[in-house]
């Protein structure tokens, strides 16, 4: 039997927030607006398709920051993050046009966020003989790995599967969800069940295999050989439905609508016209201009 063939799934969002934030302010567009941002995720997706070489591959961004469905489940949701400077917004249209240059699918929707899209995205091209390659170092998506799946912390070229998440994250990876929704996430605003640390959430999680079978046995828990057993018994049982609701902001959904015919992720030819023009806007210098056109299989004319 031959190998599977590859769909790789790239979290764009983490890689233009990088680029904002790494990149000094010094490169500007035809209008004089910043584009350092959009110079680093050029950079990273050149690399990346000179490095991979992907015959299948999607790029997600995120444009649910406040429609996303959690907002309406939790209203708090991520609202602990400044919303997006102008200056960042245009770079991120800039950044997807520049994957539509390349030939590159791209997928964004009002109401899933990017790791919604991505576990979507996998779980079509599952189910078609493909295995994932999530281009992400968000332990959030390590949940996503099944058998032959992998993760690719691109920046510290760091590659994992499914058995590689305990190590990491001290649980394995169909359990990172039921983990969250008893720690919390403060980064998304998430707040767990009080009390309950990393430490007791990954110790009843090997005892129990799941959130719902610990909440079923939740009597068992203070004869369990765990510092507070008793008291962590009855935070589950006082916050059993703050559980249930923060385990429905941590898992991944696998059924958001994709925007492309038959889950067919297939590179295209990249689309010159377009990617000249983004090169003008952007003033984007010789060198890069070169690595672009080389990624997207076009030919390259110094003029």
């Amino acid at each position: 039997m031959g190998a599977m063939p590859t769909l790789h799934l790239v979290d764009a969002s983490l890689y233009v927030f990088r680029a904002w934030h790494s990149i000094p302010d010094e490169f500007s567009d035809a209008e004089g607006w910043p584009t350092n941002a959009v110079h680093g995720f050029a950079r990273f997706l050149a690399e990346l398709l000179e490095r991979a070489r992907p015959s299948h591959v999607v790029v997600a961004f995120d444009e649910a920051l406040d429609s996303c469905f959690r907002n309406a489940l939790y209203p708090a949701y991520k609202a602990n993050r400044e919303p997006a400077p102008d200056a960042l917004k245009r770079q991120f249209a800039h950044c997807r046009a520049l994957c539509g240059a390349l030939g590159l699918d791209v997928l964004s929707h009002r109401e899933y966020e990017a790791d919604d899209l991505i576990g979507s995205a996998a779980h079509a091209a599952r189910a078609r003989g493909f295995r994932a390659v999530i281009v992400s170092a968000d332990k959030d998506l390590s949940q996503l790995l099944g058998d032959g799946d992998e993760q690719w912390d691109f920046a510290r070229n760091q590659r994992w599967g499914a058995a590689g998440v305990p190590a990491r994250h001290g649980v394995e990876a169909r359990q990172i969800a039921d983990y969250l929704a008893l720690t919390g996430d403060s980064i998304d605003n998430i707040p767990g069940v009080p009390g309950v640390g990393a430490k007791t959430a990954a110790a009843l999680l090997a005892h129990f295999g799941t959130l719902d079978a610990l909440l079923d046995r939740v009597d068992e828990v203070p004869y369990l050989r765990l510092r507070g057993a008793a008291s962590t018994a009855r935070k589950l049982r006082e916050h059993r439905d703050l559980a249930l609701l923060c385990r429905r902001l941590t898992t991944i959904a696998l059924d958001a609508p994709l925007a492309v015919a038959d889950g067919d992720f297939s590179r295209r030819t990249g689309d010159a016209a377009a990617l000249l023009a983004l090169c003008d806007d952007l003033r984007f210098g010789p060198l890069t201009r070169r690595r672009l056109h080389e990624a997207a299989g076009l030919p390259y004319a110094n003029g």
